[in-house]
Formats: C-alpha cells, structure tokens, sequence
C-alpha cells in the first residue's frame, strides 16, 4: 500500500466511532422519515375513503309525494257498493 493509503485507513480507522455514529443517526432519520410519509399516505387513504362513503350516507332520500285521493275514492266506491246490494 502507499504512504497515501496508509495515512487514510489510519485517519478512517480514528475517526471510526464518530463516521458510525453519523451513519447511524443518517438511518434513524431516513427511517422516522419514512414512517411519517407511509402514515401520512396511509391516513389520507382512510380519510378520503372514509369521507366518500359517509358523504354517500348523508344524502337524504327524495320525498316523493303520491297523490291517493283515486284510489281512496275507488275503495270507498267499492265499499258503498257492497252495502247498496
């Protein structure tokens, strides 16, 4: 090996602990990082499906108005011609 090896394996080699401990703290960072992004796109997706089907539940249903007087008048019709025979 030349001078110039030597001298940065030994400048490496005292520096050790310190290039560990930066690499370390380099993981745990792009770790928590990581996790914060997942559950911030895993929440979204609830949220946003969550949002959608209840907003399907909120709707209220059309009232529809059915006009019955007809029909009223057809049964009472029925009725008064049972009792005249």
């Amino acid at each position: 090996m030349s001078q110039k090896k030597v001298d940065q394996y030994k400048k490496e080699k005292a520096n050790r602990k310190q290039i560990m401990k930066r690499e370390k703290i380099k993981r745990r960072v792009v770790t928590v990082c990581s996790t914060v992004v997942c559950a911030a796109v895993i929440g979204w997706v609830g949220y946003s499906a969550f949002g959608y089907f209840h907003k399907q539940e909120e709707k209220t249903p059309k009232q529809t108005e059915v006009d019955l007087t007809a029909i009223s008048d057809y049964m009472s019709s029925l009725s008064s011609g049972e009792t005249a025979e």
